[in-house]
């Protein structure tokens, strides 16, 4: 039997198992696949001999970035952005690193903002807010990314100001922030300077509704989670796996 699974700390919110295990079903495929929870990267040697049958893996936090030492070779996109959330075993051991995060985001927000190109804020620094970035860039969106020390190319959360929240109606939670053992936490930006006319895009989809969206809600923002993005990279994913 052929063996898929997912890599991170934590694992237990996440919804591939089930999205897979029915993917499987539906199709009569003899696979199976599971979440490996590992305390650090170093585990990942442990699991790699333990499931030889391994064939894929999908990768999230907080080991986007160092699972990479990790990988015989890199796509562009993962080399690009230093950052992989897939991986394809090959017959002889060899891992190849992917990111499915870009086409992931962007098939899932393109619905969202239609023909509109709104500047946007990136909430983290990351794999995945670069993974963000990229889809951004690739999309003609401009965009600023936001982190908790000001840096090059980067603000702190202490720089939002009111016209920086004002100028840009699309803000992307690219934090753990509001998920599992995080779930009563939110990005730190000032919330009051919100409307009607801003998105708040998540890319956490488990709870369905982060603290994050629930404050944008109140102002009666347009708010979005990573249900969709999760389905769209999946396939990607699953494409990679058993195509190329």
């Amino acid at each position: 039997m052929d063996h898929y699974g997912l890599i991170g700390n934590p694992v237990s919110h996440s919804l591939s198992e089930k999205y897979f295990t029915d993917k499987f079903t539906l199709k009569g495929i003899d696979a199976r696949f599971e979440l490996f929870l590992l305390k650090d990267i170093h585990s990942l040697s442990y699991i790699l001999d333990t499931y030889p049958h391994l064939k894929g893996l999908s990768v999230t936090s907080p080991f986007k970035e160092s699972v990479i030492p990790y990988c015989t070779s890199l796509d562009k996109t993962a080399k690009k952005i230093r950052a992989v959330n897939t991986i394809k075993i090959s017959k002889t051991g060899e891992l190849k690193g992917y990111n499915t995060d870009v086409d992931g985001f962007a098939a899932s927000l393109i619905p969202v903002i239609g023909k509109e190109k709104p500047d946007a804020l990136i909430l983290g620094s990351g794999g995945a807010a670069r993974a963000v970035a990229y889809a951004l860039a690739k999309l003609g969106i401009n965009y600023l990314v936001v982190s908790r020390k000001a840096s090059a190319g980067k603000i702190g959360y202490t720089d939002l100001s009111s016209s920086i929240i004002s100028s840009h109606r699309l803000i992307i939670n690219a934090t753990p922030l509001g998920m599992a053992k995080m779930i009563d936490k939110a990005p730190d930006i000032p919330y009051h300077f919100l409307t009607s006319g801003h998105i708040l895009f998540d890319l956490i989809y488990n709870p369905q509704e982060t603290l994050f969206l629930q404050k944008g809600k109140q102002l009666k923002t347009r708010t979005v989670n990573g249900l969709v993005m999760l389905q769209a990279q999946a396939e990607k994913a699953w494409k990679i796996w058993t195509e190329q």
